[in-house]
């Protein structure tokens, strides 16, 4: 008896979630699987969104469910290049898998900076800069940047156009335009683009290498929230994680693709406007709606 009162008490758990609060959680995984790659900043809409789609969770749960929404955006990108990020493949000659190893030491040495000075600044970033103001000046800012690096880009020629040829030079100054995402509303994609593009690298390279650079960043994020979050989830809970996480896997694969697709025949011009006019529009909400301090 014991056994079958808790599995009703798990179902009535899962029941008890409304289709509101499931279709709050698609749209949340929907946001997080096209911002999380397109250059205008995951975590900057995740605020914006917050304003307007409020999850009946707890703060802890809902700050770890972000983190593992995000973790299903990662998984599109190893379930996408999976061969072409696994070192150990049948199918690759003796050089590709060197080339598949090189690439992994690239990516692992691009995550230092970002690991080291998230460490020491991520907690005091959480608690004084995670603000819709500081989110509108952030999408503003590099609104302007992309436009005007796009405007200087024009004028060259990129010398790294296969990701083959991304030295490890290049590899640790994306790197540490990679720290720069620490603010919200940077955009952690669009800060490291910016970095490739600056400092040689083709568009579709730079994308690339931000793709991958993903991977070990959000999976160790994720695995931290989790353990600081503890193993202890209700089935509802559960049930919000799932959906969550499969509605930005899903919307992750498909972003992707365009992206890389978008970015052959076209600058990032377009994202930079984009981020100005929504810099805009959340200043004046804030000072005409909503609180302006907050």
């Amino acid at each position: 008896m014991g056994r079958v009162s808790e599995y009703f008490l798990r179902w009535g758990e899962i029941v008890d979630l409304t289709l509101v609060e499931l279709f709050k959680t698609v749209l949340l995984g929907i946001v997080e699987g096209v911002t999380e790659w397109l250059p205008i900043s995951s975590t900057g809409h995740m605020i914006l969104v917050d304003e307007f789609i409020t999850l009946e969770v707890s703060k802890a749960f809902m700050d770890m469910f972000l983190v593992v929404i995000q973790l299903g955006a990662i998984l599109a990108v190893v379930v996408l290049h999976f061969e072409r990020l696994n070192p150990f493949s049948a199918w690759k000659s003796r050089q590709e898998r060197r080339q598949t190893f090189a690439l992994w030491y690239k990516v692992l040495l691009a995550c230092l900076p970002a690991a080291l000075i998230g460490l020491v600044a991520n907690k005091y970033m959480e608690e004084h800069f995670m603000t819709a103001p500081v989110v509108a000046f952030t999408l503003i800012l590099y609104g302007v940047l992309f436009i005007i690096v796009e405007n200087y880009n024009a004028k060259r020629s990129p010398r790294i156009t296969d990701l083959v040829n991304l030295d490890y030079r290049t590899a640790l100054i994306i790197g540490f335009f990679q720290v720069l995402a620490l603010v919200p509303g940077t955009s952690r994609s669009g800060a490291t683009i910016l970095g490739g593009i600056l400092f040689g690298a083709s568009r579709y390279v730079a994308a690339e290498f931000t793709f991958f650079l993903a991977i070990p960043i959000m999976f160790g994020a994720s695995l931290l929230k989790m353990v600081k979050f503890g193993w202890h989830y209700s089935s509802a809970e559960v049930m919000i994680m799932v959906i969550g996480m499969g509605t930005a896997f899903i919307v992750s694969i498909l972003s992707i693709k365009f992206l890389l697709r978008y970015i052959k025949f076209n600058d990032f011009k377009v994202f930079g406007w984009y981020r100005i006019i929504l810099g805009g529009l959340v200043l004046a909400y804030q000072f005409f709606v909503g609180d302006p301090t907050k």
